[in-house]
């Protein structure tokens, strides 16, 4: 199953795209590592953000998209922006979409079999959480 790990952080989409086959993880190259909205109360942007999010799945055949939920309420909760880009990328379709919460992720890194060292991905370090959360939704599945 080949996935797009979301971490959504203000005004960005960073992402990272993993597929697990036969038992081996494995990292794809993307021509972007991030999308970013500059204003996120323009329609014509947030239109244009969900569009150029559903080309790139489209272009890398993705089957499935996980996103790594943000708290609602408290010292950590999501900015407006960020559900906002979720809400976007929750209502393309054809794309099968989950959440995945940072404690859920952590259990499964913790219960999983396969250890894995996030500095030997070759990844940016602000891809991390999107690739943590990619990880624990393919160690589930």
């Amino acid at each position: 199953m080949k996935v797009c790990a979301v971490d959504l952080k203000a005004n960005d989409a960073i992402i990272c795209l993993m597929s697990l086959t036969d038992g081996l993880y494995n990292l794809h190259e993307c021509r972007v590592k991030k999308l970013t909205i500059v204003n996120a109360t323009s329609t014509e942007q947030l239109r244009k953000f969900q569009f150029d999010f559903a080309k790139l799945m489209a272009d890398y055949q993705i089957e499935h998209i996980v996103i790594r939920e943000r708290m609602t309420k408290g010292k950590f909760a999501g900015g407006a922006v960020s559900f906002k880009l979720e809400a976007a990328i929750q209502l393309l379709e054809p794309f099968e979409i989950s959440l995945l919460s940072p404690s859920k992720t952590k259990e499964i890194i913790k219960n999983s079999r396969v250890k894995m060292s996030f500095d030997e991905t070759g990844l940016k370090q602000f891809q991390e959480q999107a690739f943590m959360t990619g990880f624990a939704f393919l160690e589930q599945n």
